[in-house]
């Protein structure tokens, strides 16, 4: 389990993190919501050891996450960052190849999970183009399928670092990439995903964790997070909170 204890985060003498308290539970989708600038990536960066704490702690399993060495580390958990620069013209299999580098099960095993992993990420027609020849959101399901191969076929212990994948896609592949993560989580891995879609986060989540200006405003349920009082006091958002027809989890509409 991956575990944030009142955690603090400076960037210079800024404090953009301040007293956060989180615990990634096995088998959740635990989304992460706020205005740009609250602090959700430098979050994430922190759960991954690339952004170091000023204060508090991080941990993977009960160890401090520096005392886990490289490979150990990406066996368990993996990170699709909020923009992925390649500039080299891999094809997408070999792309998706650099998320088995921590592995040591053979290339025909690793041919197998990189073919499931594009078609989880629907992309398995993408398969032998250049990379660079393709669009936003093409790369950023190729760079899906890259991080799903890293911890394939997923499983309790693991964990799932995802900053804004819906991003750069169209309507239908925000569905199929939170799909594709829901599936994971079902298999027993821990998943955090930063969204700015309060609707994509109300269908997929299972825990939301609300920030403002580097602190946790509230962290619950879909139904206890998206309040028209705790969004208008974060977002300066007026809404309604109606039920999906169908689903019944939260509907939000702007007013």
């Amino acid at each position: 389990m991956l575990r944030v204890e009142q955690l603090d985060v400076l960037r210079g003498s800024k404090q953009v993190l301040t007293g956060v308290d989180l615990a990634l539970q096995p088998g959740e989708v635990l989304g992460v919501l706020g205005p740009n600038g609250a602090g959700k990536s430098t979050l994430l960066g922190a759960l991954c050891g690339e952004v170091p704490a000023a204060a508090g702690a991080v941990s993977l399993d009960g160890r401090a996450l520096g005392d886990w060495n490289g490979p150990q580390r990406a066996r368990r958990l993996a990170v699709l960052p909020q923009s992925s620069t390649l500039n080299f013209a891999f094809r997408v299999e070999e792309v998706v190849a650099m998320g088995r580098m921590p592995h040591d099960t053979g290339r025909e095993r690793d041919a197998e999970v990189i073919a499931q992993a594009l078609h989880a990420a629907d992309a398995s027609h993408l398969a032998g183009r250049s990379y660079l020849a393709l669009s936003g959101g093409e790369r950023q399901r190729v760079h899906l399928a890259r991080v799903l191969a890293q911890l394939w076929p997923g499983g309790s212990g693991q964990i799932l670092l995802l900053d804004e994948p819906t991003s750069m896609l169209d309507p239908l592949h925000q569905h199929t990439t939170l799909q594709a993560v829901r599936g994971f989580a079902e298999r027993g891995v821990a998943v955090l995903v930063i969204l700015h879609d309060l609707n994509l986060a109300a269908r997929y989540c299972d825990r939301l964790l609300l920030l403002a200006d580097g602190r946790p405003y509230v962290l619950g349920t879909p139904e206890q997070v998206l309040q028209a009082e705790p969004l208008k006091a974060v977002f300066g958002l007026e809404v309604l909170v109606q039920r999906h027809p169908e689903r019944g989890h939260p509907l939000i509409v702007a007013r």
